[in-house]
């Protein structure tokens, strides 16, 4: 079992997303650790993008931020490092392809492999086109978490079968951002039951999951519930002073 299968031996599986270096580096961190505080089981740290296309208006802004204070993926990575001098949380990247082959796919994944990265959600990677870096996360141990949305159809078995950290099933169609249930019309349990056929990974559903209620829901359907444009509005609402807004915000999402 890898560490991301493993942190979802708790029934109530919480992914907490944010932008890595929005507003700062040292404020990326304090949320971070604001968020596993407050109980969240995996972190996800998105590394900024110039034409994030799975990203909605408040993710973008996000990184419109952090691309404001300078931030690079070698920046990411010393935000990682910040973050395991402080706790070994499982990790996951949300990164876009050209991200991992600018800084070299090779040096990338050495670097995940140092700092325990423990996977990444690359969403304009085709599983058709996985077999570009595949071999070399493995090698690292890094997880390449594939996504499956309410349009993989008869494409879920070869997306899902090799997977190694869990399933991130997309829970409606269109970009990121807060949702009303009514706007998730997918039959999502139908969706966790054809993946489960397939892999014994672990299913945690994300994209405009945003209130408890919510969260609740998806965690009678699936493993685990994804969180993102909540927090990151957070730290929209009040960048340099968001840590306390952040973690009672994931506490009642954990409770």
């Amino acid at each position: 079992m890898t560490k991301l299968q493993d942190a979802f031996s708790d029934p109530k599986t919480l992914v907490a997303f944010t932008v890595a270096g929005d507003p700062n580096m040292q404020k990326s961190v304090d949320y971070v650790l604001s968020m596993v505080n407050a109980g969240a089981d995996v972190i996800e740290l998105g590394i900024p993008f110039s034409d994030p296309t799975a990203d909605g208006p408040v993710v973008q802004a996000g990184g419109l931020r952090a691309f404001a204070s300078g931030i690079t993926t070698t920046k990411v990575f010393e935000i990682v490092k910040m973050i395991r001098a402080q706790t070994d949380v499982p990790l996951v990247f949300l990164s876009y392809l050209n991200k991992l082959f600018d800084y070299g796919y090779q040096a990338f994944f050495e670097k995940c492999q140092e700092l325990d990265v423990n996977g990444v959600v690359i969403p304009d990677l085709p599983y058709e086109e996985r077999g570009e870096i595949a071999d070399l996360a493995e090698g690292h141990g890094v997880s390449i978490i594939p996504l499956v949305a309410p349009t993989s159809g008869d494409r879920i078995q070869k997306i899902v079968k090799d997977s190694t950290g869990f399933v991130y099933l997309v829970s409606s169609l269109g970009i990121t951002g807060v949702r009303d249930d009514n706007e998730m019309s997918h039959d999502l349990s139908a969706s966790v039951a054809e993946i489960k056929k397939y892999t014994d990974a672990p299913v945690a559903v994300g994209f405009g999951i945003h209130t408890p209620e919510q969260v609740e829901k998806m965690n009678e359907i699936a493993d685990g519930a994804i969180i993102g444009s909540g927090i990151v509005k957070l730290v929209e609402n009040d960048p340099d002073n968001a840590s306390a807004a952040i973690e009672e915000y994931v506490k009642a999402i954990k409770a």
